[in-house]
């Protein structure tokens, strides 16, 4: 089954056509500070290619910010090879672009806030908020419209250009690219499956069977399932090694303790850490290796499992992410890029991990590999819902992306995941419809809201909707 892009119908300049020396690349959500910096920093070892980033972001001042920094690095560690611009004009960024990024943040931390904490009055604790849950469709709602905007853009004024996604909930954000423009070039990406091949390489190593120096995070093969944020893995294995009985004998040596690098403690010194015991759960339950973060995973249960109170969650050794610490959080970067700007700090390049240079590398067919995507399904997971966003791994190559055809999922687990996928479309329909009562009803199916009475989930939405949502969206009054 090929996830192949037909050009017939389809104007402009195409990436097969672009020369890895010229490439324009345009970042939406240029002015961050996350995902950008991860860029530059990126950048500053590729030789391979070349070209312009062009900056657009509605904060013009962060975008100029970035510019200056991303041209003060590669001046000084790749000179002649890449060139920032902030651009405040979508169009202009976007014409002509081979590639497009898009990484912003929806609406602001002040509606994250509310989305994460009002509904803890409610008796709904959120470790992370922006996927699912009461927080993750009320963030779908403000999203899907923005997007809407990006794919129509991107229909306009770079209809060949492939489109990379970082936003979340990452789903709802592809899903609604494709639905704007049906034949767009995206895909999303997410590193929580990194994570877990790192977990399996540290298992190796503690487990005698290879040094660290013998062994890096790509030499973990893994077959990938699922959905953005609630990703299984049913194959691993290292050299000849089947990694299954590895794991699972970690699983059952670390069921109630938990592991983290830090030490029995190291999740507590981090909001984004976890001491395994959620993945070690769900492996115990269902036989497959979950691939995400504890905080994103529990999200996807019954609250009664993981997050029925602070303390439960703190039992299972992780983090309830206060959206207090992502707005210090934000300041402190703020701060950072001024010193940044003025000279005062240096932005030291170093090599991330991450996998965008690499997949832009191979659409232009400078080397092919395996990855994971999202993408629309078409067929890659059997009994999951046609052109449904689903992330398992695809094959790059060439100006084309083509998925790895799974098993699909027993039984058990498919069911947990499918009311997911259903709700996450029809968040999308809603959001396209502008509906609030259409909206409201996937709200009430949601795992963490089904629990409460129906005119308790009602207020509970109707804040979440008045507080978080622009009238630009278009919704209305619930």
């Amino acid at each position: 089954m090929l996830f192949r892009y037909e050009r017939a119908g389809i104007t402009g300049k195409g990436v097969c056509m672009a020369n890895p020396e010229t490439l324009k690349i345009c970042y939406i959500g240029g002015g961050s500070r996350n995902w950008a910096w991860v860029f530059m920093k990126d950048l500053a070892f590729e030789k391979e290619i070349a070209g312009t980033i062009y900056l657009y972001d509605i904060d013009p001042e962060a975008a100029r910010a970035n510019e200056a920094l991303g041209n003060k690095v590669m001046e000084t560690h790749n000179p002649g090879r890449w060139r920032f611009v902030a651009e405040p004009s979508l169009e202009k960024a976007l014409s002509g672009a081979d590639f497009v990024f898009i990484s912003i943040l929806p609406g602001d931390f002040e509606e994250m806030a509310v989305d994460v904490h009002a509904p803890e009055k409610y008796g709904i604790y959120q470790s992370v908020g922006d996927t699912v849950g009461a927080g993750g469709l009320s963030r779908a709602l403000r999203t899907i419209p923005l997007f809407e905007e990006i794919g129509a853009a991107v229909k306009k004024y770079a209809p060949g250009a492939w489109v990379l996604n970082y936003t979340n909930p990452m789903t709802v954000c592809t899903r609604t690219l494709y639905k704007a423009f049906p034949q767009i070039k995206a895909f999303g990406c997410c590193h929580e499956v990194f994570g877990t091949q790192k977990l399996l390489k540290s298992i190796i190593v503690k487990q005698g069977i290879a040094r660290e120096d013998e062994v890096k995070r790509e030499d973990i093969v893994t077959s990938v399932v699922g959905i953005n944020h609630f990703t299984w893995i049913d194959y691993a294995s290292f050299g000849a090694l089947d990694l299954f009985p590895v794991y699972a004998a970690f699983a059952e040596d670390c069921a109630e303790t938990g592991w983290t690098e830090g030490g029995d403690d190291g999740w507590l010194n981090s909001f984004f850490t976890s001491a395994e015991r959620v993945k070690i759960d769900l492996f115990h339950r269902y036989g497959l290796i979950a691939a995400a973060g504890d905080r994103h995973l529990a999200e996807f249960c019954p609250p009664s499992w993981y997050l029925k109170t602070p303390s439960l969650a703190q039992s299972w050794k992780f983090s309830l992410t206060p959206v207090s610490w992502r707005i210090e959080q934000r300041d402190r970067l703020k701060k950072q890029s001024k010193a940044y700007r003025d000279g005062r700090e240096t932005l030291v390049p170093e090599n991330s991990g991450e996998e965008g240079i690499r997949q832009i590398k191979a659409l232009l067919g400078l080397g092919g590999f395996v990855t994971n995507v999202n993408l629309p399904n078409r067929g890659q997971m059997p009994l999951f819902p046609p052109d449904a966003v689903v992330e398992t791994n695809a094959f790059f190559s060439r100006d084309n992306v083509q998925p790895v055809i799974t098993g699909g999922m027993p039984n058990p687990l498919r069911n947990l995941v499918l009311q997911h996928v259903e709700n996450q479309e029809g968040i999308v329909e809603a959001a396209f419809a502008r509906d609030l009562e259409q909206a409201f009803r996937v709200f009430l199916n949601d795992p963490q809201v089904r629990p409460l009475e129906r005119e308790d989930a009602r207020a509970l939405f109707k804040e979440l909707t008045r507080r978080t949502l622009p009238e630009s969206a278009g919704y209305g009054v619930l």
